[in-house]
């Protein structure tokens, strides 16, 4: 069965229902300024970010030297053009154009989905589509970062087989994102995002809100599931998780964009206290809870986890989320490792 390519370091196995009470004493961080511009990472650890965020598809002497001779112009550019923000200088998340739960009519039989594999919201829709077993019922093109910050698609397919690489676009044959979003009736204009789940019979954009995805693929399309008994989001439970989803998202998923995107100190001081007593919370929830909602991985657990993999060598290092390192957060840390490790064995 195929998998997504993550290209992570491999994590120390551990009891997965071990978790410490106790938290270390880290170091305090230095108060990060805002105006300066991040520094350049060194190469080495630029080669452990390029692994972790685009597998082999962008060369890590390619970032390296583009980092060397532009960090600070490419930053601003990031900033200006690609984190929008309100007048006080915090980031603003527009929203999702074509969402799941606006739709009244009956699912589509023929979806295919688009995603990124440096993209969070789409990492979670891979997994949930991995767990449910919906690879067959629903194919995927993989689009790769472009030089001018879109997704294109590049085929670099046939190192190996098993895993999911960037390739071609497999539904419509497009060259780049942007044109499989114009293809629809009426034509488009708004922002290309991923993950975008497409409709191949009427050629329409069906849904890229991420949550809505893994909601459809948890349970609106069970009959072409090879797990359908899998419900990650159980009745007895929905409650519960759409609290954490309420803190989740707003404190940590988004969070992080928000303490790397932010155009003022006060903005950026706001996003990382919050970011950083949400994780505390979290951490010092899981001192008795194997995952948040009890002892059953749920949708809460995926859209969490996607941005915990990623958070020492991606969000700590070029957003500034540089309080502490997911490392110092005993509980928090073993528990990304159990997930990696449950669902490392079904992607």
């Amino acid at each position: 069965m195929a998998h997504a390519l993550l290209s992570i370091p491999n994590l120390p196995i551990s009891s997965p229902t071990k978790k410490i009470s106790t938290l270390s004493s880290p170091r305090a961080a230095p108060r990060a300024c805002l105006n300066q511009s991040p520094q350049p990472p060194n190469p080495s650890l630029l080669t452990s970010i390029t692994n972790l965020l685009w597998g082999p598809s962008l060369p890590p002497g390619l970032l390296i030297s583009t980092v060397r001779t532009a960090w600070h112009s490419t930053w601003q550019l990031m900033m200006s053009q690609l984190a929008p923000s309100d007048t006080s200088g915090r980031y603003s998340r527009p929203p999702s154009r074509f969402r799941w739960a606006n739709f009244s009519g009956q699912i589509p039989t023929a979806l295919h989905l688009y995603v990124g594999l440096p993209c969070p919201w789409a990492h979670r829709t891979l997994i949930v589509r991995a767990l449910k077993g919906l690879e067959d019922a629903v194919p995927v093109s993989i689009a790769s970062p472009g030089p001018d910050g879109s997704w294109v698609f590049n085929d670099i397919r046939g190192r190996d087989s098993d895993v999911l690489l960037p390739g071609p676009d497999n539904a419509n044959g497009c060259r780049n994102l942007r044109e499989i979003y114009k293809l629809r009736r009426g034509g488009y204009d708004g922002r290309c995002t991923v993950p975008m789940l497409w409709d191949t019979k009427t050629k329409e954009v069906f849904c890229n809100e991420s949550y809505d995805i893994i909601q459809l693929f948890n349970s609106g399309i069970n009959e072409l599931a090879r797990n359908p008994g899998l419900d990650l989001s159980p009745p007895a439970l929905k409650g519960k998780i759409e609290e954490w989803n309420q803190i989740i998202y707003p404190h940590v998923n988004n969070g992080v964009y928000r303490c790397g995107f932010a155009q003022s100190q006060e903005a950026y001081d706001l996003a990382v206290n919050d970011l950083f007593s949400t994780l505390d919370m979290l951490d010092e929830h899981l001192t008795s809870s194997r995952y948040l909602c009890g002892g059953a991985l749920t949708l809460a657990d995926v859209c969490l986890f996607t941005t915990l993999i990623r958070f020492d060598l991606v969000y700590n290092v070029l957003f500034k989320c540089t309080k502490k390192k997911l490392l110092e957060y005993p509980n928090l840390h073993g528990y990304m490792r159990d997930i990696y490790q449950h669902a490392h064995c079904l992607l």
